[in-house]
């Protein structure tokens, strides 16, 4: 609806004749960017009314990454033994599905590195409620800085794993169970997710709307 009426706005004004091009520009530009800013407010408020999911508690041994919610690094770590391990997690997209925004497929990296070690053992892998599958097993650099991105290999990542014998497939799933990595970590990471979805959405709106507005550079919302 908003858009149409836009749409309507923009076309009666790039008719109307002014004595001055720069005046009528300028009428144009701010009746655009006051229906765009009425309808990023709108928005904005909309989703502050959204209700969050119940508070949810990781599993034990594990413990929150702080400030996970406004980066791309780990969620969770746990110490096992003399090794740190680590979970990074995104929702996994399929097309013509998820389409009430229900979060129940999950990617997640696990990362296990050791002191000494200049490479760690990462494991991509699928997440459901009551399942988790191993996509991919290999060693990346270590992470050598604060930022918590995971690093890209520049070597070879070993063979697809799917084509690995079941005995071998089946050792490594009882690897990263053994460390507490398994469909119990599924309930915290969907509410996790829920909550920085909703986060980076209001950040959005109101980044947006700053901008536009003028007020404030948007790289200080």
């Amino acid at each position: 609806m908003w858009k149409r009426g836009l749409f309507t706005a923009v076309g009666a004004l790039r008719h109307r004749t002014t004595p001055s091009g720069v005046r009528g520009a300028a009428t144009m530009s701010s009746a655009v960017d006051t229906m765009v800013l009425r309808s990023l407010k709108e928005h904005y408020m909309e989703v502050a009314k959204m209700n969050m999911p119940p508070k949810v508690s990781p599993p034990s041994n594990f413990t929150i990454v702080k400030g996970a919610l406004d980066s791309e690094g780990p969620v969770l770590k746990r110490n096992y033994g003399e090794e740190e391990i680590s979970i990074y997690v995104m929702r996994l997209n399929n097309i013509g599905e998820e389409q009430d925004g229900a979060i129940d497929q999950l990617f997640i990296h696990v990362d296990v590195s050791k002191p000494e070690q200049k490479e760690s053992l990462n494991f991509l892998c699928g997440l459901y409620e009551d399942a988790l599958g191993i996509h991919s097993v290999s060693m990346r650099p270590k992470l050598l800085d604060s930022s918590g991105y995971i690093l890209t290999p520049t070597h070879y990542t070993g063979p697809v794993f799917a084509e690995l014998d079941e005995k071998m497939r089946d050792a490594f799933h009882s690897y990263i169970e053994e460390r507490g990595v398994n469909d119990s970590l599924f309930k915290f990471l969907q509410a996790w997710l829920y909550v920085k979805e909703h986060r980076n959405l209001m950040r959005w709106f109101k980044t947006m709307g700053l901008f536009i507005d003028g007020k404030k550079q948007a790289v200080d919302a």
